[in-house]
């Protein structure tokens, strides 16, 4: 009896693999084997840059909002810490935006958190 060296199911999976390397340069998008170890490693990469991506646009908006809040003669800590007391509940990004865009009425937020503090 002959050996089967792979049919339908084996080039199927080969082929599930060769099909996410597309666009790979070289071999990694050809030859299966080197294929499906750099198309894991991509997967590993996309997944940690998903997470550094969050990390960065956060560190963006405090920076964000730190030089607007600076720029109306207060730090970024006192801002926040008199948001809170004031009970406005703002995320940073909304309050990067409006730092952005809308510098009168963060001037407001300024003198909101300046009134909480005291």
């Amino acid at each position: 009896m002959s050996r089967a060296k792979g049919g339908y199911k084996t080039r199927r999976r080969r082929n599930k693999w060769l099909k996410l390397a597309k666009g790979f340069v070289g071999r990694r998008s050809n030859v299966f084997k080197i294929a499906k170890l750099a198309v894991i490693h991509a997967l590993q990469y996309s997944y940690g840059s998903r997470k550094r991506k969050k990390r960065m646009m956060r560190q963006l908006w405090n920076t964000r909002i730190g030089a607007a809040a600076k720029m109306n003669g207060f730090s970024y800590s006192r801002l926040i810490h008199g948001l809170k007391k004031s009970g406005i509940e703002l995320d940073r990004k909304i309050l990067a935006s409006i730092a952005a865009d809308d510098s009168g009425t963060f001037s407001t937020l300024v003198e909101t958190s300046r009134k909480a503090i005291g």
